[in-house]
C-alpha cells in the first residue's frame, strides 16, 4: 500500500567562472563538480534506466551553469583537467611506492581509475555533452528538468521589477533552446520568495514603490510550481534577530510584516499549496533533510566514509576517511572504499525508512498521501560527500524494491493531485534565519548600491537603444549586469568562502557595465568607438560570453498597478 510521494529535487548551479582570454575566473570550480558530481549522477541515472526504474528526480539546471556546460572552453578544458587529475594521481602512486605505503598506491591508482573513466563517459557515452545527456534522460522519462533564474539573481532584492522579468524570461528561453519545451517548474534563486508591496531599496535612495510579487513573474511565463522553504508555508517569521540589528534589512521587514497574519488553519510541509494566480508552491521537508547534508549528524559524517578537507597537493588527490577525529586533519586514517561503499546501502535503508515512517505518520493524521519534498544542491553529491552519488541510485534501487513510496516529479503531483487550497506566502529565503540577512548585511551592502543604478540605467537604455547602432554594446551591458546580478558574490562575501574572488568578480562585471554604457550612449547618439574601446568591447565579449542571443525587450517597462487580486495594497 502507498504511504505517499517522495520527490527528490536536485539544484545544480555554478556562477560564471569559466576562463575565456586573459582573466581566468576559476575554472577548476566547475571542472570538480563535472567530473565529482555530474558525470556520477548521469551514471547513476544510466544504471537505473538499464534497470526499467524511472526515479522521476526533479532536477534544475541553472541557465548559466548550462551556458558554461554548453560552452567549447569548457568541453576542451574538462578534458584536460581529467588527464591532469591522472597524471597527477600517478605520480602520487609513484611518491607512495617510493615510501613504501602500498595501501597509497592503490588510491592513487584508485584517482586514476576515477578520472581516466571520468574522460572517457565524457567523451564517448556522453559525447562531450551533458546537457545533451539530461535531456535524454528527460526524453526517457527518468527526470524532469526545471529552470532557475538566469544568472541566479536574488529576486525580492533586485532592484527593478524588469531585472526580475528578465531573469525569467531569459531562463525560459534557454531552457526551451536546451531541452525542447518550456520548463513547467523553477528554483527560485536561494528559494527567495517576495510578495507585493509598497517596496524601497534598502539603499535608501529611492521613494517606495509597489513591487510586483514573485508569483506573477512565474505565472506570466507559463511557470507552473517552485518550491521554499517549510517556514514560508508555515507563514513564520524569520529566525533569529541579526534582521533586527541591521537598519536596512529591519526596514524591510516591518514593510511586510503587516501584510499576512500568521494563518490559523493547519499548514504542513507534505502538502502542496496553490497562490493567487494558480502557481504551486511545494516546501522542503526538514527532517529528512539532515541526515542527507549535515556532517554532524547525517550519513555524509560517517568515519569511513571520504574526508573532504585533506587533500594531498599539487594534485589535490583525497586519500584520507573522516575518521573518528573529525576535527583533527593530522588523525585522519587512510581511506578504504570498499568498507565506504558498504555503507551506503544502509545509509540508503535508513532513509527510505525515515521517508516512510514521516509520510505514514502524516497519512495518520491527514487522512491522505502526502508528499516529502527533499531537496539538495547537486554539488552536495560526490564533491562534499565523495559517496553522495551511490547513495542517490541506492535510494532509488530501495524505493523502486519496496513499492510503498511513489516517486514524483514537480509535474507528476501537480498533474495528479492539484493543490486543493490556497495561501498566501511571506517574504523570505531558506538561508540562514529565513530571511535576507545572508545577502544583505553590514559586509555585502555596498554590492547592492552599486547595483541598483546599474539596473536603473540599464531598464532605459533596453528602452532607447535596443533597435539603434548601439545594439551590440548594450547586449554586452546586458551580459555584465546579469553576471553582476548573481547572488552568489553576496553569499561568499558574507560566508568568507571567497571574498576576495567575489568582491572582485562583482567589482569587475560593474565597472564593465559602466565602461560599456558610456560607450553605448555616445554611439547612440551618433559617435564612434575609438579603435582602444572596440578592442575593450570584443574582449568583454570574450571574457563574458554567456548568452549569445539576448532578446532586450525582457527588460521592457512595467506598470505597476497599486494592488494585486487577494492581497492588500
Amino acid at each position: 500500500m502507498s504511504v505517499g510521494r517522495f520527490m527528490l529535487v536536485l539544484h545544480s548551479h555554478m556562477p560564471y567562472v569559466l576562463s575565456h582570454g586573459k582573466s581566468p575566473h576559476g575554472t577548476d570550480w566547475i571542472f570538480e563538480s563535472a567530473a565529482e558530481c555530474y558525470l556520477p549522477l548521469l551514471d547513476a541515472l544510466d544504471r537505473l534506466r538499464n534497470q526499467g526504474i524511472k526515479p522521476r528526480w526533479t532536477v534544475n539546471l541553472t541557465p548559466i551553469l548550462g551556458e558554461q556546460l554548453d560552452d567549447p572552453s569548457f568541453k576542451a578544458g574538462f578534458e584536460e583537467y581529467c588527464e591532469e587529475k591522472v597524471e597527477f594521481a600517478r605520480r602520487d602512486q609513484e611518491q607512495f611506492a617510493a615510501q613504501g605505503e602500498l595501501r597509497m598506491v592503490g588510491l592513487a591508482a584508485m584517482w586514476q581509475r576515477v578520472y581516466g573513466r571520468a574522460l572517457v563517459q565524457f567523451r564517448h557515452q556522453w559525447d562531450r555533452s551533458i546537457v545533451g545527456a539530461l535531456r535524454q534522460f528527460q526524453e526517457d522519462g527518468l527526470i524532469e528538468v526545471i529552470t532557475c533564474g538566469a544568472t541566479h539573481g536574488y529576486f525580492p532584492l533586485l532592484g527593478t521589477d524588469e531585472s526580475v522579468q528578465a531573469q525569467v524570461k531569459l531562463a525560459v528561453d534557454t531552457h526551451v533552446r536546451r531541452f525542447g519545451k518550456r520548463p513547467r517548474g523553477i528554483w527560485l534563486p536561494e528559494c527567495a520568495y517576495r510578495p507585493h508591496y509598497e517596496w524601497k531599496a534598502p539603499t535608501g535612495d529611492e521613494e517606495p514603490w509597489p513591487r510586483k510579487d514573485v508569483e506573477e513573474f512565474l505565472a506570466e511565463n507559463g511557470i507552473e510550481y517552485f518550491f521554499v522553504d517549510s517556514h514560508m508555508i508555515r507563514g513564520g517569521e524569520p529566525l533569529g534577530t541579526y534582521w533586527q540589528k541591521f537598519p536596512q534589512l529591519a526596514e524591510l521587514f516591518a514593510r511586510t510584516r503587516g501584510l499576512f497574519t500568521p494563518p490559523s488553519e493547519f499548514r504542513s510541509e507534505y502538502e502542496h499549496y496553490a497562490l493567487d494566480r494558480g502557481t504551486t508552491v511545494f516546501s522542503r521537508d526538514p527532517e529528512s533533510t539532515v541526515k542527507v547534508w549535515s556532517g554532524d549528524v547525517g550519513y555524509p559524517g560517517d568515519p569511513f566514509y571520504l574526508e573532504f578537507h585533506k587533500q594531498l597537493y599539487p594534485g589535490r588527490h583525497r586519500y584520507w576517511r573522516i575518521s573518528e577525529e573529525k576535527a583533527d586533519l593530522g588523525k585522519k586514517q587512510p581511506y578504504d572504499p570498499w568498507v565506504a561503499y558498504d555503507k551506503i546501502g544502509s545509509h540508503a535503508r535508513d532513509f527510505v525508512q525515515i521517508v516512510k515512517g514521516t509520510l505514514a505518520h502524516y497519512r495518520g493524521l491527514a487522512g491522505r498521501d502526502g508528499c516529502l519534498v527533499a531537496m539538495y544542491d547537486t554539488e552536495l553529491f560526490g564533491h562534499w560527500w565523495w559517496e553522495g552519488p551511490e547513495f542517490l541510485y541506492e535510494v532509488a534501487l530501495e524505493m523502486h524494491r519496496d513499492g510503498s513510496v511513489q516517486m514524483a516529479s514537480g509535474g507528476d503531483v501537480v498533474d495528479s493531485e492539484p493543490p486543493r487550497h490556497k495561501i498566501h506566502l511571506p517574504e523570505g529565503s531558506w538561508g540562514e534565519g529565513g530571511y535576507h540577512s545572508v545577502w544583505l548585511n553590514e559586509d555585502n551592502f555596498w554590492t547592492w548600491q552599486k547595483l541598483y543604478p546599474v539596473e536603473r540605467r540599464f531598464r532605459d537604455m533596453a528602452a532607447t537603444m535596443a533597435d539603434g547602432p548601439a545594439r551590440e554594446i548594450v547586449e554586452q551591458c546586458a551580459r555584465e549586469m546579469l553576471l553582476a546580478e548573481a547572488s552568489d558574490w553576496q553569499f561568499l562575501i558574507s560566508t568568507w568562502a571567497a571574498r576576495d574572488y567575489a568582491e572582485a568578480r562583482f567589482e569587475d562585471h560593474v565597472e564593465r557595465f559602466d565602461r560599456l554604457a558610456e560607450m553605448a550612449d555616445r554611439v547612440h547618439k551618433g559617435g564612434a568607438l575609438t579603435a582602444e574601446e572596440e578592442e575593450f568591447l570584443r574582449e568583454c565579449q570574450e571574457k563574458d560570453a554567456c548568452f549569445p542571443v539576448i532578446d532586450l525587450s525582457h527588460w521592457a517597462r512595467l506598470d505597476h498597478p497599486l494592488t494585486v487580486p487577494g492581497v492588500p495594497g
